[in-house]
Protein backbone atom coordinates (compact mmCIF):
# COMPACT_ATOMS: atom_id res chain seq x y z
CA UNK A 1 0.00 0.00 0.00
CA UNK A 2 0.95 3.37 -1.35
CA UNK A 3 1.62 5.95 1.91
CA UNK A 4 1.08 8.95 1.06
CA UNK A 5 2.71 12.14 3.24
CA UNK A 6 0.51 13.97 5.69
CA UNK A 7 1.77 17.01 5.13
CA UNK A 8 0.54 16.40 1.07
CA UNK A 9 -2.69 15.65 2.10
CA UNK A 10 -3.23 18.63 3.54
CA UNK A 11 -1.57 21.21 0.97
CA UNK A 12 -4.14 19.59 -1.05
CA UNK A 13 -6.90 20.14 1.17
CA UNK A 14 -5.99 23.53 1.64
CA UNK A 15 -5.83 24.46 -2.02
CA UNK A 16 -8.82 22.55 -3.13
CA UNK A 17 -11.08 23.95 -0.63
CA UNK A 18 -9.63 27.83 -2.11
CA UNK A 19 -10.28 26.57 -5.91
CA UNK A 20 -13.54 25.73 -4.49
CA UNK A 21 -14.63 28.66 -2.76
CA UNK A 22 -12.73 31.49 -4.33
CA UNK A 23 -15.10 33.85 -5.72
CA UNK A 24 -12.63 36.28 -8.37
CA UNK A 25 -11.75 39.65 -8.67
CA UNK A 26 -12.82 42.89 -8.09
CA UNK A 27 -11.19 46.44 -9.31
CA UNK A 28 -11.94 50.03 -8.98
CA UNK A 29 -10.78 53.23 -7.23
CA UNK A 30 -12.59 55.56 -5.12
CA UNK A 31 -11.83 59.19 -3.11
CA UNK A 32 -11.76 60.13 0.41
CA UNK A 33 -9.85 62.18 3.08
CA UNK A 34 -6.40 62.23 4.56
CA UNK A 35 -6.25 63.17 8.16
CA UNK A 36 -2.64 63.65 10.39
CA UNK A 37 -1.21 63.53 13.23
CA UNK A 38 1.97 64.53 14.36
CA UNK A 39 3.85 67.19 16.53
CA UNK A 40 1.92 69.81 14.21
CA UNK A 41 -1.37 68.01 15.32
CA UNK A 42 -0.65 67.14 19.11
CA UNK A 43 -4.31 68.18 19.27
CA UNK A 44 -5.62 65.19 17.33
CA UNK A 45 -7.71 67.83 15.23
CA UNK A 46 -9.78 66.56 12.26
CA UNK A 47 -10.52 69.48 11.01
CA UNK A 48 -8.24 69.96 8.05
CA UNK A 49 -7.82 67.00 6.13
CA UNK A 50 -6.47 66.60 2.63
CA UNK A 51 -7.41 64.99 -0.24
CA UNK A 52 -7.26 61.10 -0.81
CA UNK A 53 -7.81 58.97 -4.70
CA UNK A 54 -6.73 55.46 -5.18
CA UNK A 55 -7.21 52.39 -7.48
CA UNK A 56 -7.71 49.03 -6.01
CA UNK A 57 -8.07 45.41 -6.82
CA UNK A 58 -9.19 42.39 -4.46
CA UNK A 59 -9.05 38.79 -4.68
CA UNK A 60 -11.81 37.23 -2.77
CA UNK A 61 -11.14 34.04 -1.70
CA UNK A 62 -14.19 32.43 -0.02
CA UNK A 63 -16.82 34.64 1.40
CA UNK A 64 -15.15 35.39 4.34
CA UNK A 65 -11.51 36.51 3.34
CA UNK A 66 -10.15 38.45 0.63
CA UNK A 67 -6.73 39.98 -0.37
CA UNK A 68 -6.56 43.74 -1.61
CA UNK A 69 -4.09 45.08 -3.24
CA UNK A 70 -3.81 48.99 -3.43
CA UNK A 71 -2.27 52.67 -5.03
CA UNK A 72 -2.94 55.62 -3.30
CA UNK A 73 -2.58 59.15 -3.34
CA UNK A 74 -3.00 61.91 -0.62
CA UNK A 75 -2.21 65.28 0.56
CA UNK A 76 -1.43 66.65 4.16
CA UNK A 77 -0.72 70.09 5.60
CA UNK A 78 -0.65 71.92 9.02
CA UNK A 79 0.67 74.97 10.53
CA UNK A 80 1.49 76.03 14.37
CA UNK A 81 -0.52 79.25 14.00
CA UNK A 82 -4.00 77.40 13.91
CA UNK A 83 -3.24 75.49 17.28
CA UNK A 84 -4.90 75.97 20.52
CA UNK A 85 -1.47 75.22 22.25
CA UNK A 86 0.08 78.54 23.06
CA UNK A 87 3.82 76.66 22.50
CA UNK A 88 3.15 75.30 19.34
CA UNK A 89 1.40 78.87 17.83
CA UNK A 90 4.80 80.75 19.36
CA UNK A 91 7.09 77.86 17.75
CA UNK A 92 5.18 79.18 14.24
CA UNK A 93 6.14 75.61 12.34
CA UNK A 94 4.12 74.81 9.59
CA UNK A 95 4.27 72.27 6.09
CA UNK A 96 2.88 70.22 3.37
CA UNK A 97 3.76 66.71 1.71
CA UNK A 98 1.88 64.92 -1.23
CA UNK A 99 1.91 60.88 -0.09
CA UNK A 100 1.64 58.33 -2.41
CA UNK A 101 1.48 54.37 -1.19
CA UNK A 102 1.49 50.66 -2.51
CA UNK A 103 -0.51 48.59 -0.06
CA UNK A 104 -1.58 45.42 0.51
CA UNK A 105 -3.72 44.34 3.53
CA UNK A 106 -5.97 40.75 4.27
CA UNK A 107 -9.66 41.11 4.76
CA UNK A 108 -11.65 39.63 7.19
CA UNK A 109 -15.89 39.81 6.62
CA UNK A 110 -17.83 39.19 10.07
CA UNK A 111 -20.61 38.24 7.42
CA UNK A 112 -20.92 35.72 4.34
CA UNK A 113 -20.35 38.00 1.66
CA UNK A 114 -21.53 36.93 -2.18
CA UNK A 115 -21.63 38.35 -4.79
CA UNK A 116 -24.83 38.07 -7.20
CA UNK A 117 -26.49 36.41 -3.89
CA UNK A 118 -29.15 39.28 -2.74
CA UNK A 119 -29.49 37.21 1.10
CA UNK A 120 -25.44 37.77 1.28
CA UNK A 121 -24.46 41.12 -0.01
CA UNK A 122 -23.33 43.09 2.72
CA UNK A 123 -20.74 42.70 5.44
CA UNK A 124 -19.15 44.83 7.91
CA UNK A 125 -15.25 43.90 7.76
CA UNK A 126 -11.54 44.12 9.64
CA UNK A 127 -8.15 44.37 7.43
CA UNK A 128 -4.40 44.25 8.24
CA UNK A 129 -1.74 44.41 6.10
CA UNK A 130 1.15 46.97 4.96
CA UNK A 131 2.36 49.44 2.86
CA UNK A 132 5.33 51.55 1.62
CA UNK A 133 5.03 54.58 1.02
CA UNK A 134 6.76 58.18 -0.26
CA UNK A 135 6.86 61.77 1.83
CA UNK A 136 8.83 64.62 1.37
CA UNK A 137 7.80 67.94 4.01
CA UNK A 138 7.87 71.26 2.46
CA UNK A 139 7.64 74.85 3.54
CA UNK A 140 6.58 78.09 2.39
CA UNK A 141 9.47 80.94 1.99
CA UNK A 142 8.67 83.84 0.15
CA UNK A 143 5.95 82.40 -1.66
CA UNK A 144 7.38 79.55 -3.20
CA UNK A 145 7.71 75.69 -1.35
CA UNK A 146 10.67 74.57 -0.08
CA UNK A 147 11.71 70.71 0.45
CA UNK A 148 13.11 70.60 4.00
CA UNK A 149 14.80 67.40 4.07
CA UNK A 150 17.64 68.25 1.96
CA UNK A 151 18.32 71.39 4.55
CA UNK A 152 18.63 69.50 7.63
CA UNK A 153 16.27 71.55 9.87
CA UNK A 154 17.46 69.71 12.89
CA UNK A 155 21.33 69.46 12.23
CA UNK A 156 21.19 66.46 10.17
CA UNK A 157 24.95 65.96 8.41
CA UNK A 158 24.47 65.09 4.79
CA UNK A 159 23.87 61.73 4.10
CA UNK A 160 22.21 61.28 7.35
CA UNK A 161 19.13 62.33 6.38
CA UNK A 162 15.91 60.59 6.88
CA UNK A 163 14.36 58.49 4.33
CA UNK A 164 11.61 59.63 2.56
CA UNK A 165 10.58 56.40 1.47
CA UNK A 166 9.09 54.46 4.99
CA UNK A 167 7.04 50.96 5.34
CA UNK A 168 4.00 51.29 7.53
CA UNK A 169 1.45 48.58 9.13
CA UNK A 170 -1.81 49.06 7.66
CA UNK A 171 -4.98 48.46 9.80
CA UNK A 172 -8.75 49.25 10.06
CA UNK A 173 -12.52 48.57 9.59
CA UNK A 174 -15.10 49.25 6.85
CA UNK A 175 -18.27 48.37 5.09
CA UNK A 176 -19.04 47.08 1.68
CA UNK A 177 -22.55 46.39 -0.09
CA UNK A 178 -23.81 45.29 -3.54
CA UNK A 179 -25.93 48.24 -5.22
CA UNK A 180 -26.31 45.77 -8.23
CA UNK A 181 -24.83 42.54 -9.35
CA UNK A 182 -21.70 43.85 -10.54
CA UNK A 183 -20.52 46.57 -8.71
CA UNK A 184 -20.25 46.94 -4.73
CA UNK A 185 -19.54 50.00 -2.38
CA UNK A 186 -16.92 50.17 0.61
CA UNK A 187 -16.67 52.65 3.01
CA UNK A 188 -13.63 52.57 5.13
CA UNK A 189 -11.29 53.84 7.81
CA UNK A 190 -7.36 52.77 7.15
CA UNK A 191 -5.37 53.44 9.96
CA UNK A 192 -1.53 53.42 9.98
CA UNK A 193 1.66 52.54 12.16
CA UNK A 194 4.40 54.68 10.63
CA UNK A 195 8.54 54.11 12.01
CA UNK A 196 9.15 57.73 11.32
CA UNK A 197 8.96 60.70 12.96
CA UNK A 198 9.86 63.06 10.05
CA UNK A 199 6.39 62.84 8.26
CA UNK A 200 6.48 66.74 8.73
CA UNK A 201 9.51 67.81 9.46
CA UNK A 202 9.88 68.29 13.18
CA UNK A 203 11.18 65.28 15.74
CA UNK A 204 13.64 66.30 18.19
CA UNK A 205 15.82 69.55 19.15
CA UNK A 206 16.44 72.55 17.68
CA UNK A 207 20.44 72.63 16.38
CA UNK A 208 23.13 75.22 16.78
CA UNK A 209 23.14 78.07 14.32
CA UNK A 210 26.16 78.31 13.77
CA UNK A 211 26.85 74.47 12.49
CA UNK A 212 23.38 74.46 10.60
CA UNK A 213 24.20 78.08 8.63
CA UNK A 214 27.91 76.67 7.93
CA UNK A 215 26.96 73.32 6.56
CA UNK A 216 23.10 74.18 5.18
CA UNK A 217 22.98 77.54 4.52
CA UNK A 218 20.65 80.64 5.58
CA UNK A 219 17.57 79.42 4.27
CA UNK A 220 17.99 76.12 6.24
CA UNK A 221 18.43 78.53 9.35
CA UNK A 222 15.41 80.79 8.57
CA UNK A 223 13.10 77.25 7.96
CA UNK A 224 14.63 75.74 10.89
CA UNK A 225 12.87 78.17 13.52
CA UNK A 226 10.17 80.19 12.05
CA UNK A 227 9.38 82.34 15.73
CA UNK A 228 9.26 85.37 16.30
CA UNK A 229 11.99 87.13 18.10
CA UNK A 230 9.93 88.14 21.05
CA UNK A 231 8.97 84.35 21.10
CA UNK A 232 12.06 83.05 20.25
CA UNK A 233 13.01 84.89 23.84
CA UNK A 234 10.25 83.46 25.96
CA UNK A 235 10.19 80.39 25.05
CA UNK A 236 14.08 79.53 23.86
CA UNK A 237 13.20 78.90 20.56
CA UNK A 238 16.66 78.10 18.24
CA UNK A 239 18.58 77.52 20.94
CA UNK A 240 21.11 74.42 20.56
CA UNK A 241 19.11 71.31 22.64
CA UNK A 242 16.15 73.01 22.96
CA UNK A 243 12.88 71.20 22.06
CA UNK A 244 11.43 71.37 18.73
CA UNK A 245 9.23 68.82 18.51
CA UNK A 246 8.55 65.43 20.50
CA UNK A 247 10.64 62.43 19.20
CA UNK A 248 8.40 59.70 22.08
CA UNK A 249 5.63 59.71 19.60
CA UNK A 250 6.21 59.12 15.71
CA UNK A 251 4.17 60.57 13.07
CA UNK A 252 0.99 59.44 11.52
CA UNK A 253 -1.43 59.69 8.60
CA UNK A 254 -5.06 57.76 8.22
CA UNK A 255 -7.18 57.53 5.00
CA UNK A 256 -11.38 57.75 5.20
CA UNK A 257 -12.80 56.80 2.35
CA UNK A 258 -15.42 55.48 -0.12
CA UNK A 259 -15.09 53.63 -3.54
CA UNK A 260 -16.87 51.47 -5.98
CA UNK A 261 -15.03 48.42 -6.98
CA UNK A 262 -16.13 46.09 -10.02
CA UNK A 263 -16.93 42.17 -10.06
CA UNK A 264 -15.90 40.48 -12.64
CA UNK A 265 -17.54 36.54 -11.62
CA UNK A 266 -16.38 33.55 -9.68
CA UNK A 267 -13.95 31.49 -10.23
CA UNK A 268 -15.22 28.09 -11.45
CA UNK A 269 -13.65 25.29 -10.30
CA UNK A 270 -11.24 23.25 -12.46
CA UNK A 271 -12.84 19.30 -13.60
CA UNK A 272 -11.09 16.78 -11.83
Amino acid sequence: MVKIPVWNVLVFIFFANIAIAQRGWEAGGGIGLTYYFGDLNTQFRFDKPGPQVNLAARFNFNERLSWKFAVSYGYIYAADSTSPNAFERARNLSFRSHLGELSGQFEFNFLPYNHLNRYDNWTPYMFLGFSTFYFNPQAKLDGDYISLRSLGTEGQFKGEEYYTIQPSLVYGAGVKADFNEYWSINIEISLRRLFTDYLDDVSKEYPDKEDLLGLRGPTALLLSNRALPENSLRYRFGEPGRQRGNSKDNDSFNFVSVSALYYFGSVKCPKM
